[in-house]
């Protein structure tokens, strides 16, 4: 039965919100009026109702259909906009009386279906909301050939935060620990009331703490489709969650709660207790596609509201431009989009008070409507200048999978960058490949090539080895190849290229000799990367040697392949010590942590050039020669505060050569009464001091370094 909303409230009808369809609903709507606003985007709740507000230029009628209960099939209601009422410019907004938080919903909307010139509009499908704060459910199989995608959620965004507020710790203080929300406490092992969950986070902080780190980057939390459009889970399900499909909303799957909104809840509740415990929270972010897939995908969300702004399009707009790999690309840069991604990008700091992004395939911002890679682009700036990111951290992935590589270039002094030509250089070094030593300082140095000609700094630089992508640190020396047959794809997927080396044996050894070398290798690039100017990011488990059997693509691996395995946290316990004390190395000693880039010119607090590098016969380096050994001082930054313990001077020796050498130092660094740090090459505990007492230079300034082993050597800052 239609219900004319002119004989609830005669009057003005800018005033009045619309028809209704099935009288049948869940609330009561108030004998009041209520003017429609055209912003903000999305279900907003109001004291006497709520308001929906939705994006189309092309739509001819819009619908906002609502629901009971999760399982419903079919709304209990529909909801007709009034183009004539409800519509201002390209904005439809309808407020709905007596409405509270917790209803679900969809948007509906009509218009042309016509694929060659972009549009697909269909009047039957359920439209997830852009700007939806929550999803419900699941999937329902179609029974009409339409796609029923899991419902939206009208989201009250009051929290008692308890006075917490954003830690803003500076960029180069910080430690990033990047893990994935599930696999991180999902096994049996990690013992937590909550496995894989946003609260069984929470649970493990005490170990956060215990390592060190200053800020977890959680892989993708917005919602992801867990089942597939059939309600069935697929064979590959998608665990990583690379596949967006409401951007301002949490993942329901990472939840304890199944109350609607559940989600909202818990991962304010992780953020509030992490931060209390000092650690800030950086998201993955996905803005360069999302799980609509291309012409031959479902229409879930843009595609059935306005798919022409939303997506680059081909021939004419028929096909999906595809920088991805994933079937589609988000228009970015245009002005819709972009208004929707800074909205995101502000609800995420704002509601949930996160420190920071990293942009998944980010180049893919630096392309027009076209595709293009052009300067300055809009979105990027926008990202950059927005006042209320202003404090936050903004990190770009700068290279997408249609061959755009901009680590170095992507953007201004307010991007930092995934620094992927540092994880290769590592890589190489480490493995023994000859000529890198030039290569190696400059990435122990900060970059200064990538980030110094555009007027950056060291802490643009974000340093990493291994990442989610690939193989962990464990299996980066213990595989030769990759093996990722249980994916499913015949073992076609991931990348070829790993720089890895297995040091004789290919997988999981008992061999004594080769697990010796596995580990020493492992510590030497943990104490690379911590010792290393820019910003280091550990991911997660390589502090304890986490596996994933040599699978370096483990994107739909939901299983122990990706879990974090918490046996190994007593298993492999003096490594995590070794981990750790370099963490609190680092964070207490500014000297591997500066903001401006090394000059080799003398500090005034102490005459000593603030880098000098030498060969391992104590002299100057031949940069172009094929050597595989290096030293390094730094001398000690000056002290702000007189009363504080002295800063240090540090000396590195890294030798990746498989013999054995003896190291000579120079005069210089002769005179320096060094205590032994860090040696890779000796076993538990001799292998790192925290006290930096271990044993002293030889008189004679000889250094004896075992093959493939990194020394790293301190002395405080005083007058000799």
């Amino acid at each position: 039965m239609a219900i004319d909303l002119n004989q609830w409230y005669p009057g003005d009808l800018n005033f009045l919100v619309g028809q209704s369809r099935q009288s049948a609903h869940m609330f009561e709507r108030p004998p009041s009026l209520k003017l429609s606003y055209p912003l903000p985007y999305g279900a907003i709740v109001h004291d006497d109702g709520v308001q929906f507000v939705v994006f189309s230029r092309s739509a001819t009628a819009m619908r906002v259909l609502l629901y009971n209960k999760v399982s419903d099939r079919e709304p209990i209601e529909i909801i007709d906009f009034d183009p004539e009422l409800n519509r201002w410019g390209d904005v439809w907004s309808i407020f709905v009386p007596g409405m509270k938080p917790g209803q679900l919903y969809h948007f509906q909307a009509d218009g042309p279906f016509d694929p060659n010139r972009g549009h697909r509009f269909d009047p039957r499908a359920r439209l997830i909301d852009p700007y939806a704060k929550a999803l419900a459910g699941r999937f329902q199989p179609p029974d009409d050939g339409i796609t029923r995608p899991p419902k939206c959620v009208v989201i009250n965004d009051d929290f008692d935060w308890r006075g917490g507020r954003h830690l803003r710790r500076r960029l180069s203080e910080t430690v990033i620990y990047e893990m994935h929300v599930r696999g991180f406490t999902r096994s049996r092992s990690s013992g937590v009331k909550n496995p894989g969950t946003y609260l069984g986070i929470i649970e493990k902080i005490p170990y956060l703490q215990s390592l060190g780190v200053t800020a977890i980057e959680l892989m993708p939390v917005h919602e992801f489709p867990i089942f597939d459009c059939m309600g069935n889970k697929p064979e590959r399900p998608n665990y990583w969650g690379y596949d967006p499909m409401a951007l301002f909303a949490p993942h329901r799957g990472y939840a304890v709660g199944s109350e609607p909104g559940s989600q909202v809840r818990e991962f304010k509740e992780m953020v509030r207790e992490l931060h209390r415990a000092g650690i800030e929270v950086i998201l993955d972010v996905v803005f360069n596609h999302t799980a609509e897939g291309n012409e031959r995908g479902p229409t879930l969300s843009f595609k059935g509201l306005e798919n022409r702004v939303y997506y680059m399009l081909d021939n004419g707009g028929r096909y999906y431009k595809n920088y991805t790999g994933c079937g589609n690309t988000l228009n970015g840069n245009h002005p819709v989009v972009r208004e929707l991604i800074f909205h995101c990008l502000r609800y995420w700091v704002h509601n949930y008070h996160v420190d920071g992004f990293r942009f998944d395939l980010a180049s893919i911002l630096s392309r027009d409507r076209d595709g293009n890679i052009i300067p300055n682009p809009p979105v990027v700036e926008s990202i950059a200048e927005d006042p209320l990111l202003a404090d936050t951290k903004i990190i770009a992935e700068a290279w997408d999978a249609a061959g755009a590589y901009q680590v170095g270039t992507f953007a201004n002094l307010r991007w930092a960058e995934w620094n992927g030509r540092y994880r290769d250089d590592m890589r190489r070094f480490w493995r023994g490949d000859l000529h890198m030593i030039g290569a190696i300082a400059t990435r122990l140095a900060g970059s200064s090539d990538l980030y110094q000609p555009g007027g950056r700094h060291p802490y643009h630089s974000i340093n990493f080895i291994t990442s989610h992508d690939g193989f962990p640190l464990n299996d980066l020396v213990s595989h030769n190849q990759k093996h990722n047959e249980a994916n499913g794809e015949e073992n076609r997927d991931g990348d070829n290229n790993n720089l890895s080396y297995n040091y004789g044996t290919e997988g999981p050894t008992r061999r004594r000799p080769i697990e010796q070398i596995r580990e020493r290798q492992i510590k030497n690039m943990l104490a690379s990367l911590l010792l290393s100017q820019g910003v280091p990011m550990i991911l997660s488990g390589d502090e304890v040697r986490r596996t994933q059997r040599g699978n370096n693509n483990a994107y739909c691996q939901d299983n122990p392949i990706s879990w974090f395995d918490w046996r190994l946290v007593r298993k492999n316990r003096s490594l995590r010590r070794f981990c750790q004390v370099l963490i609190a190395f680092r964070k207490a000693e500014p000297t591997v942590r500066q903001e401006d880039f090394l000059t080799g010119r003398p500090r005034p607090n102490n005459g000593l050039p603030d880098v000098s590098w030498f060969n391992a016969h104590g002299a100057a380096v031949d940069w172009a020669n094929g050597d595989r050994s290096l030293g390094c001082m730094l001398a000690a930054v000056p002290q702000l505060d007189t009363d504080a313990v002295p800063n240090h001077h540090i000396l590195l020796l890294l030798h990746s050569a498989p013999e054995s050498r003896d190291f000579v130092l120079p005069p210089l660094v002769q005179d320096i009464p060094w205590r032994l740090f860090v040696n890779t090459a000796a076993e538990p505990p001799a292998d790192i001091y925290p006290g930096l007492d271990g044993p002293p230079v030889s008189v004679n300034g000889v250094v004896p370094m075992e093959s493939r082993s990194l020394l790293c050597y301190v002395a405080p800052d005083v007058q000799l």
